[in-house]
């Protein structure tokens, strides 16, 4: 059984953005409003990864919030991923910014140990100016695991490794819901059924799941033919000296390589972007794929790393061999660790179905305007209006957020807003005196509101109001609880807002036009 060693570099999206995660302020990096990485001064007050940004500032009110840049963390981390390939190994495994992996047996051997090997990786970062954790299992999911908490696993122990861990470990919050509600509420639970009959009743994806429990890889054994070459590559003549060309190619070659990967049946666990340069030079990377990486996802990863061999000045020309030759002359993206594919099966006859279509025109679109450019409305549970109606990227599975008929106590009544923001704005709740209304614990005002202030709006006076209601979202859990009250405001110009207070701040949920 192959080892795997994964080193962790802790908080790297606030990192990479120039922050100290260990400072006193706290600050968190977020993206489609939820909070991706936070620092360790946020997570003291409260602030936690996948909570939304209005719970987030409510729980820290000077949170310094920073929007997520994927590729700028790609570029920080190229000198780091350079390192660990001259100083430790090479061909290292990227499976995302902060987060690699690497076959362990032969380089264990090589410094002395598993022990030696995490120690000298753990050096090789900190020489890089970074705090980084190892570990070692015998899959990579394991691996990932074990970094987190500093540990090596014994060769055949994975199992009872992953055993106490919750089943929503995996990664696929259905299956998690779904076993939970059977009484199978950890891994080792889940890794104690039949194989067969886990295939029978969840099907493959439940199957890959209950391999990762097993401590096996998701994966089987590779399906490629000898001599079969899935590589999707494309020629640059003359060399190309500029990056954006060469990153359009990519959505091209991401495509290409789909479509051969679906047409063997196959698919693959990383993926090597290949470089070749003018002067000579082969420059590679490997991403993890695991079969889930749609052709934008591909694509946009080969524009990250090219974009980060840009920055590291991996693309500027040697002075020694062929002085004064620059560019790119071939991009070549080669899927590796080949499977067999087990997604939906299609019609065995008959015309392609409505839906299909539908499918294949929304991925068309993804692939030419990015992944959140197509969106499905899903109803979802909750108090406010903007919980009500969720986007989907489409694709996407829907948010577990609740069933959409409740009961959802304190909830909005109709009539409802014709205007939701996609976060809510700022707003200020004034009376006679310019002092802020607040409400209390009686549901009751300090005094009349006067003025409304919207951000980057003038002053409004208030014509009208109701009286404030309360909502209390889960009070059981110290963690998520939340408590805001809510209030309908009429303007001296005829319009009408949804605003609510939380945390001594006003927000303007909605307007009613």
């Amino acid at each position: 059984m192959e080892r795997v060693a994964c080193a962790w570099l802790p908080d790297w999206p606030v990192v990479s953005d120039g922050s100290n995660p260990d400072g006193a302020l706290p600050s968190a990096v977020v993206a489609g409003g939820k909070v991706v990485a936070c620092s360790v001064a946020a997570r003291a007050v409260g602030v936690r990864r996948g909570m939304r940004l209005r719970q987030a500032t409510s729980r820290a009110p000077g949170l310094e919030v920073i929007a997520r840049d994927v590729e700028g963390e790609m570029r920080y981390f190229e000198p780091v991923l350079q390192r660990l390939e001259a100083e430790v190994a090479p061909r290292w495994e990227l499976i995302r910014p902060g987060l690699v992996v690497l076959p362990a047996r032969g380089p264990s051997r090589y410094f002395g140990g598993e022990q030696a090997l995490a120690d000298r990786v753990v050096a090789s970062i900190a020489c890089a100016g970074h705090t980084a954790q190892a570990g070692v299992a015998d899959t990579v999911f394991a691996a990932a695991l074990a970094a987190r908490r500093r540990v090596l696993v014994a060769e055949g122990r994975t199992r009872e490794f992953l055993a106490p861990y919750p089943v929503g470990i995996l990664g696929r919050a259905r299956l998690a819901e779904l076993l939970v509600r059977l009484g199978l509420s950890t891994v080792g639970d889940f890794a104690a059924m039949p194989g067969d009959r886990v295939l029978e009743r969840f099907g493959v994806d439940g199957e890959a799941a209950h391999r990762t429990a097993r401590g096996l890889e998701a994966r089987g054994l590779s399906t490629r033919e000898p001599g079969e070459d899935l590589t999707a590559a494309c020629v640059f003549e003359p060399a190309e000296v500029r990056v954006e060309p060469v990153a359009f190619a990519a959505k091209q070659l991401a495509l290409e390589l789909h479509e051969r990967l679906t047409a063997a049946g196959a698919v693959c666990a990383r993926v090597e972007v290949a470089l070749t340069l003018a002067d000579g030079r082969r420059l590679t990377r490997l991403w993890r794929h695991e079969g889930r990486l749609s052709e934008l996802a591909v694509a946009e990863r080969v524009r990250w790393q090219l974009t980060a061999w840009q920055e590291s000045g991996a693309l500027t020309p040697q002075t020694d061999g062929r002085d004064g030759v620059e560019g790119i002359v071939r991009l070549a993206v080669r899927p590796e660790a080949l499977s067999a594919a087990t997604g939906r099966q299609g019609l065995l006859f008959g015309e392609r179905t409505a839906s299909a279509e539908m499918e294949v025109a929304a991925g068309r679109l993804q692939a030419m305007l990015g992944h959140g450019a197509v969106t499905r409305v899903q109803l979802g549970g909750g108090r406010g209006p903007a919980e009500r109606t969720v986007r989907v990227a489409f694709g996407d599975l829907p948010p577990e957020n609740g069933l959409p008929g409740g009961p959802w106590p304190g909830r909005l009544p109709a009539p409802h807003p014709t205007w939701v923001p996609v976060q809510p704005e700022t707003a200020r709740l004034e009376d006679v005196r310019g002092e802020l209304v607040g409400v209390s614990a009686r549901l009751e005002l300090s005094a009349p509101p006067a003025r409304l202030t919207l951000h980057g709006q003038p002053a409004v006076d208030v014509a009208g109001w109701t009286e404030p209601w309360p909502a209390l979202e889960q009070w059981w859990n110290a963690s998520k609880a939340r408590r805001l009250v809510r209030m309908q405001i009429v303007t001296a110009n005829s319009v009408a807002w949804l605003v609510a207070l939380e945390g001594g701040q006003w927000w303007a949920e909605a307007c009613y036009g």
